[in-house]
Order: structure tokens, then sequence, then C-alpha cells
């Protein structure tokens, strides 16, 4: 599609967005339509969208199906004035590979969005300026803006969090949000600057404001350090010794697959490390000392793993993990076979009594 032709679809877009919003009666500066491949929810659609701080929280209005475009076109209302030069083009919601479009009431031609690759894309076609030359060059440029690059392609956003209680819809608990952030900070191969951004963009209302306390006080705090004082703020007052009381304590629940437990445990365990209750080294024997002492339910399937003979050597949580799948999974078939012998005598027994008769 070349410039000039992309322009057009933009005002026609635009355009259609205008009249949408007359017809529900919105405000189109706190108004957008989205673009989307496929049949998708309310819920996400606002949580995806929401995700873009500057639009502030985000209902849908409306939807309807384009069938020329094989797209679900989506009617936005927005908390906060809509501006392009905040708003993205498009959004990559997480678990997807097709691009979310965005259209805004007063949408931009594509030489203003981006002037400088363009440029330098068509400096580099032959001098007859062909009209041919023109357009393979817009397409490059186009391919070079859907294609997501480098630490970006692999990056989701951290779902937003207020440090409000209860915690509002759209929103993660304090323990599931800490789970991912601390998982973005040890694996992620980006700056130290960037991890910071990334937290921040996610926070917002009393968690923010106790983030930007932190930068006040060092502008170069670390990420891990934000994470521990949003723990501070906002987590439970108890020690490490005190959440190490409480992992010695879990027990197996009633009907509770071991494997569910050993994810509970390990829940646990890692609160318990990262308040300085267990020293690191410890983990894999501690984890393995309390399966012992908690799978009250599990007895045979504790016997079959052997973990007792283990505990010197003791294995990491997966490696525990998926010896106990496999031992579920063994047993779960083991089960099965047996209650489908006793379906064939009974319909054995079933036809012999008929047979009699």
């Amino acid at each position: 599609m070349c410039v000039d032709s992309l322009n057009i679809w933009l005002a026609d877009c635009s355009h259609l967005l205008k009249e949408w919003c007359s017809r529900e009666e919105l405000d189109e500066d706190h108004s957008l339509m989205v673009l989307i491949p496929g049949d998708v929810d309310n819920a996400l659609i606002e949580e995806t969208v929401g995700n873009v701080k500057a639009l502030g929280r985000v209902r849908v209005r409306g939807r309807t199906v384009s069938m020329k475009q094989n797209r679900l076109k989506v009617l936005c209302e927005c908390r906060e004035k809509v501006d392009l030069t905040t708003v993205p083009l498009e959004l990559l919601p997480e678990g997807t590979t097709e691009n979310w479009r965005i259209i805004i009431a007063a949408e931009s031609p594509v030489e203003n969005v981006s002037p400088s690759p363009l440029k330098r894309l068509l400096e580099g076609q032959p001098a007859d300026g062909s009209a041919e030359s023109i357009i393979r060059a817009v397409g490059d440029l186009l391919a070079k803006m859907e294609k997501p690059s480098g630490e970006n392609s692999s990056y989701r956003r951290l779902r937003v969090f207020s440090g409000t209680v209860p915690t509002p819809s759209g929103e993660e608990s304090l323990e599931h949000w800490l789970e991912h952030a601390h998982l973005m900070v040890e694996e992620s191969e980006c700056s130290a600057k960037e991890k910071r951004r990334r937290i921040m963009e996610c926070l917002k209302g009393p968690a923010l404001a106790v983030v930007k306390a932190v930068r006040t006080a060092d502008p170069e705090v670390s990420p891990a350090r934000c994470l521990e004082a949003i723990e501070s703020a906002f987590g439970s007052a108890e020690t490490g010794e005190d959440l190490y009381f409480a992992f010695r304590l879990l027990q197996q629940q009633p009907k509770e697959r071991l494997s569910d437990f050993l994810r509970r445990l390990e829940l646990s365990l890692t609160k318990v490390v990262r308040r300085g209750g267990l020293p690191p080294g410890r983990v894999d024997r501690a984890r393995v000392e309390q399966l012992l002492r908690g799978a009250v339910h599990s007895d045979m399937m504790l016997v079959q793993l052997k973990l007792r003979e283990r505990k010197a050597d003791p294995p990491t949580f997966l490696e525990l993990l998926s010896d106990i799948r496999n031992e579920e999974e063994y047993e779960s078939s083991r089960t099965n076979k047996w209650f489908s012998v006793l379906d064939l005598r009974s319909g054995y027994y079933q036809i012999a009594m008929a047979d009699e008769d």
C-alpha cells in the first residue's frame, strides 16, 4: 500500500469513527476505534487498550464486524483526551501475533508519522524517482514499522498495580504482580533504566507515589529496590522468619494433587527467600523436607518417588515437579485401565445373565 492509499484509508477510518461517535453521543476527543483480527471479548479489549497509560480508563461502547477488512471494529471511550503524540498506532496483546490497529478522530498522514525512515529509504532508491521505486520503498518502510525488534519483541507489559484494596477490576493483586515484576527484572537483558521505566509505566495511585519517592531520594535506584519498596509498602509485615514458620506448617489438602501442593509450597518458599528467611542454597532441601512432612494424603506416591533417599542430593523444583507429574499420569492411566477391566467384566456378566433368561 503506497503512502497516498494508506492516507486515504486512514482518513476513511477516521471519518467512520467521527460518525460512530456522533451516533453514540460520545466526545470524539475522548474516543478511538480499534481494528482487531478475530473475535475478542470486551474485557480483554478494555484491559489491553487501558494499558496505554495516556488513555486512562477505557470502556467499550460499540462493536461491529467488517467483512471487507476481516476485522472487528470496536468503539472505545477513554477517560483521558486522546492525543496522537502519546497513543501508539498499534498494540500487540500478550499471547497474540497480530497487531491491533488504533484509529483516532484526527489521524495524521503517514509521511508525518515517521519522516526520517521514509526519507532514508527513498534516498536509497534509484534516482529516476519512478512510481515503482517509491512504492517499493514505502513497502519496505511499512514492513520495518510492523516488525518488532530485539528486546521489545519478547517484552510484554506488566499488568496495572495501584496498591488499592480491594484490588480493582483489571488490576493485579500484589502477589501476582510482584511475581511477574521480579521475573522481568531477573530475566530481562535490558538496562536498569529500562527496567525502572517498565515498572513505573504500569503503576498508578499510591504504588506510583511510593516509587516516585524512592527515586527522588536516589535517582539511580535499582529496579530490585523499587520492587522492595512496593512490597514493604503494600505487602505483609511478616518477617522472613515468620514466613518460614508458616511454610513449615503447610499441609496437603484433601483431594489436592501432590503436584498442586508442590506449587503451593513453591510460592510460599519464594516469599521466604525473598524476605531473607532462608538462604538460597538451602531451598531444594527445604522443599523436599516440607513435601515429605506436609503431603499427608500421598504416602504411596512419596514412597514411589523415593524422596527420603534423595534428601542428601535433593532435586530442583522443576525436576521434582516433572517426577511427580509423571507419577500422577502413571497412576491415572493405571486407574483407568482397572475401571475398564471392571466395566468389561460387568458387561460379560450382564450378557451371561441375559442368555440364561
